[in-house]
């Protein structure tokens, strides 16, 4: 049986604005569809059906237009903040009896084209508390913000980078509740904090991927998204 896939989608997509002051990041229009049926279909070709949504602000919105999934062959839930923001860790900590024993974890503004299943199988193999897919990025994509030496991750910073660091994190992660045994339900913080805290443990496992990303959480992010989907779409036809 495959794991659940958790999607953060409850930021404010601030950079996104004016786009994003009345519509969640998920439903902006990519290639004519709302981006998060991109993403599900493109979990449901993974054989990936088990999708539960983290939101936030006008989280309602997803709600009301994925439904429970059953049009798209797969089975959706919703998880929300409430009425404070809980980051990206606190999200995932209150959603935690939604995600079983092990689960997979994917940002709502990215499409990643890779091996779930080899990643699943990493992870599920690892014995670790965490698992986090990185991709040699030489800052072309994104800054680099991951020290990645012989499989292991020997640090990971998004602020205080050293050139040394080569690769990103690629955005697609996976965890036990272990992991989030230090946190209250409630906490708000951010999973940065949990991928230090695991690296300090030695609880971290590795996986690099070799296939770019692609994301629409920057206005240049999304043109580009618009691009390749509207391009992948004509190729599926």
């Amino acid at each position: 049986m495959r794991c659940p896939v958790a999607v953060l989608a409850g930021g404010l997509a601030t950079r996104l604005y004016p786009l994003t002051e009345r519509i969640p990041k998920s439903l902006v229009d990519v290639a004519g569809r709302p981006f998060a049926l991109h993403q599900v279909e493109l979990l449901q070709r993974n054989g990936l059906t088990d999708i539960v949504y983290l939101l936030g602000r006008h989280g309602e919105m997803v709600r009301d237009a994925l439904g429970d999934g059953s049009r798209h062959g797969v089975r959706l839930r919703y998880v929300f903040d409430g009425p404070r923001a809980l980051g990206t860790g606190g999200a995932v900590r209150s959603a935690l009896r939604e995600l079983g024993d092990g689960f997979l974890l994917l940002y709502g503004d990215s499409y990643l084209e890779c091996d779930y299943a080899a990643v699943e199988s990493a992870f599920l193999g690892s014995g670790k508390s965490g698992l986090m897919t990185v991709c040699r990025n030489d800052d072309r994509w994104d800054s680099s913000n991951v020290l990645y030496e012989s499989g292991r991750i020997v640090r990971y910073d998004k602020r205080a980078r050293v050139p040394e660091m080569h690769h990103v994190d690629y955005g697609l992660a996976a965890f036990r509740p272990a992991a989030f045994a230090n946190r209250a339900e409630g906490e708000a913080f951010d999973l940065e904090q949990v991928y230090q805290e695991l690296i300090a443990a030695d609880d971290l496992a590795a996986f690099e991927v070799h296939s770019r990303f692609y994301e629409i959480g920057s206005p240049a992010g999304l043109a580009e998204t618009r691009t390749y989907l509207a391009d992948d779409g004509a190729r599926r036809e």
